[in-house]
């Protein structure tokens, strides 16, 4: 789902929504059915040693930091309120988001390289392309390291990081925060009230799902961002050749494809993460 994600976020992109253009894909089904068959299983397994690495280090980073700076949030709570009064109700809320926030984004800073590369892994076609292409990536991911660092040097090595962060402590901040309150709401609807158990798996099932739904639409339009400014291209003089930044990003996505854009690969991304 990762794959068909990348593909159909980056399809169509900047060109503006009345234009005839040939769609590639016509929605994740289609987009998954295609790709296996143009590509095979290697076409949908894309960029998975990039993306182990980024996800050992983004979420180790993500969720061994977040307990240990949310209770130090809670614990000196001056900051919300008075003493304590990060403890209970909305001063707790806040703590959580703002940890959950805080180590997204440093996750997402640590494992940037490998989201650079598994994304243009992932863009990569020789069949049905959508967005920029770099074949290089072809030759593996330690070698595409060396390229990008040949051409672009160190910092080439995190270019599109400001949208990654962005993307992933969004989406830190609601997953860590709404789990635990979705939990709470659901126990106490009684609908899955257990003797003297706490509801077992189907309640954590059901709050995984919701919690999914609320970090799914809250993250989508930052991962569109990010996914683009990862895959494009360079100019000569270094400057990525269609956007200058993440919020430049959003401007040129918003004024040509309109809010849609923001939401594409929406389905693929939900079943990816729910």
């Amino acid at each position: 789902m990762e794959v068909v994600k990348t593909r159909l976020q980056l399809q169509g992109e900047l060109e503006a929504r009345n234009a005839a253009h040939v769609r590639q894909y016509n929605g994740a089904l289609s987009a998954f059915l295609k790709i296996l068959r143009t590509e095979g299983i290697h076409g949908i397994q894309k960029g998975l040693l990039p993306g182990y690495f980024y996800q050992s280090l983004m979420n180790g980073t993500r969720l061994g930091f977040y307990e240990p700076i949310r209770d130090v949030l809670i614990s000196t709570g001056d900051w919300i309120g008075g003493q304590g009064a990060a403890s209970t109700g909305v001063g707790k809320a806040v703590a959580m988001v703002t940890s959950g926030a805080g180590c997204g984004m440093l996750g997402a800073a640590f494992g940037s390289p490998f989201f650079l590369v598994k994304t243009r892994m992932q863009s990569y076609s020789p069949h049905m392309a959508v967005g920029a292409q770099h074949s290089y990536v072809l030759r593996g991911l330690w070698k595409s390291f060396v390229h990008i660092y040949r051409s672009e040097g160190v910092a080439g090595l995190w270019r599109g990081v400001d949208a990654s962060m962005l993307r992933t402590g969004v989406g830190s901040a609601v997953q860590l925060s709404t789990y635990d309150a979705s939990k709470n709401l659901l126990t106490k609807s009684g609908w899955f009230k257990i003797e003297g158990g706490d509801g077992g798996v189907a309640l954590h099932f059901a709050a995984s799902a919701f919690t999914s739904f609320f970090v799914c639409t809250a993250m989508n339009p930052f991962d569109v961002l990010s996914t683009r400014m990862y895959n494009q291209n360079r100019t000569a003089d270094g400057k990525g050749a269609l956007y200058n930044s993440v919020f430049d990003c959003m401007r040129k996505t918003l004024g040509t494809e309109g809010p849609g854009a923001l939401f594409k690969g929406y389905f693929a991304h939900y079943l990816r993460i729910g």
